[in-house]
């Protein structure tokens, strides 16, 4: 998956995968996290995704990467925030009271840049990188965040009916990716009500690592 298919999805406002609303297994389990009010949380690939105005509305602060410097800059006009911003190599990061957003190749940010993290809530990233990127990015998710607990939201799908993304994601490839170092345990599994895209089966699943 090339950043340019990402770039030309936000410029064309081609963007589904934008919930209207906080992510109903957010709300309902980001308690399982363990992050107390005032600790931070990392979103990868957060997109302006509204899961960040509701974990900023219960005294949460956010950091997040982003590809899309157009999402970035609808995120904060969305939240009503002067962001400011600064370079750090490769990477602009837009900042705010409580909220940090990097905006680039998420390969580019280092731990030293992302500081601490109290947890991570993956529902964006996993799921929208094809199987070659996937094991790279868990190792180097883990590497910046140093393997805080993680909120993991993800679609399982059969993946020969549907190109991704978002990509299916399995029992096994999770525990592929995580299972040396985090205990693995799936909260839920629901089905997706009215089909996914093209099919009429498919669970959407959040799993927590420890």
């Amino acid at each position: 998956m090339q950043a340019e298919f990402w770039y030309e999805r936000w410029a064309s406002n081609d963007i589904g995968f934008h919930q209207p609303e906080a992510n109903h297994f957010l709300t309902k389990y980001m308690s399982q996290l363990e992050l107390p009010v005032g600790g931070r949380v990392f979103l990868p690939l957060c997109g302006k995704s509204l899961d960040i105005h509701w974990l900023l509305a219960q005294g949460y602060a956010v950091a997040g990467a982003e590809l899309s410097e157009m999402a970035v800059q609808q995120l904060f006009e969305e939240l009503g925030l002067e962001a400011a911003v600064r370079h750090e190599g490769t990477l602009k990061c837009y900042s705010a009271p409580q909220i940090d957003i990097w905006v680039g190749d998420i390969f580019e940010l280092d731990k030293q840049a992302l500081g601490p993290v109290g947890a991570v809530y993956d529902r964006a990233a996993l799921v929208a990188l094809p199987l070659p990127t996937r094991h790279r990015y868990t190792q180097h998710l883990m590497a910046i965040t140093g393997r805080v607990r993680q909120l993991l939201i993800c679609f399982e799908y059969d993946q020969s009916l549907m190109e991704g993304p978002p990509f299916s994601i399995t029992d096994t490839e999770v525990e592929s990716h995580y299972g040396s170092d985090y205990q693995i345990s799936l909260l839920e599994a629901v089905p997706v009500v009215g089909g996914f895209r093209t099919l009429e089966q498919a669970d959407e699943k959040a799993v927590l690592l420890i």
